[in-house]
């Protein structure tokens, strides 16, 4: 059952009537089923579920990665269904940050340059974007490795530096999509704090999407889904690491 919410806090992404069906040969995948989710500025919100729930396709289309069947995702008022693809990127670009279970480091750049990469978007100049990347990578505990490559770095390495390259640009929303799938138990506890603790201090939305329970315990809200359909969304009162007071 959905609980009552009566904190006042401004909505970051609202979902209504959400469908993604899949036509395989003569038959059709309905993979969400009618998803209706409010999620607020500042929230964690973890879409929890088993392999197969749909958890998954939610988030590629919170993310713009795909259109929706039917209904509406509107990030900060913006319908971003009905932006055209170059529109769609744009807005990507400056309000959207994501970070990867197989951490998509492009391989020929360094850790800063990986960083980097969003401010090149948003036009900074090389000086500066790479000022701020060495600034964030020391953040996350790699002040050696700002000229690493992907493949001289170990597994939580790389995920540190996908969190830095999320986070540089301070975007409204972060997607983090099995994050720490890849991780050993004590690097997945150090990126979880990490992904909080930025959450926090920048006052960002947070979607994790996660089959994990111990992942979820991360979360102010934790949205399980079971076929395609929301079943439960719960407010999670003791997030790992604080308390309550201090998560508010």
């Amino acid at each position: 059952m959905e609980e009552t919410n009566t904190r006042k806090k401004k909505v970051m992404i609202r979902v209504r009537n959400l469908r993604k069906e899949y036509r395989l040969k003569d038959d059709t995948v309905v993979a969400l089923k009618r998803i209706n989710l409010d999620i607020e500025q500042g929230e964690i919100c973890c879409i929890f579920g088993t392999s197969g729930s749909g958890k998954s396709t939610l988030l590629n289309q919170l993310a713009g990665l795909e259109k929706p069947t039917f209904g509406d995702i509107y990030i900060r008022g913006i319908n971003v269904v009905k932006l055209s693809e170059r529109d769609l990127a744009e807005f990507r670009q400056k309000h959207i940050g994501f970070v990867f279970q197989s951490y998509n480091l492009l391989p020929f750049m360094n850790a800063a340059e990986n960083v980097a990469v969003p401010l090149m978007f948003r036009g900074e100049s090389k000086r500066e974007r790479m000022k701020k990347a060495n600034a964030i990578l020391k953040r996350v505990g790699l002040a050696n490795r700002l000229t690493h490559y992907p493949k001289q770095m170990s597994g939580g390495q790389q995920q540190r530096v996908g969190i830095a390259r999320a986070f540089i640009a301070h975007p409204d929303v972060v997607f983090a999509d099995e994050p720490t799938g890849n991780l050993d138990s004590k690097t997945t506890i150090e990126v979880m704090e990490m992904i909080k603790n930025f959450a926090r201090r920048f006052d960002q939305t947070i979607v994790l999407v996660t089959h994990d329970p111990e992942l979820a315990k991360y979360a102010d809200r934790i949205v399980t889904l079971v076929d395609g359909r929301i079943v439960n969304d719960t407010r999670n009162d003791t997030v790992r690491g604080e308390t309550h007071e201090q998560a508010i």
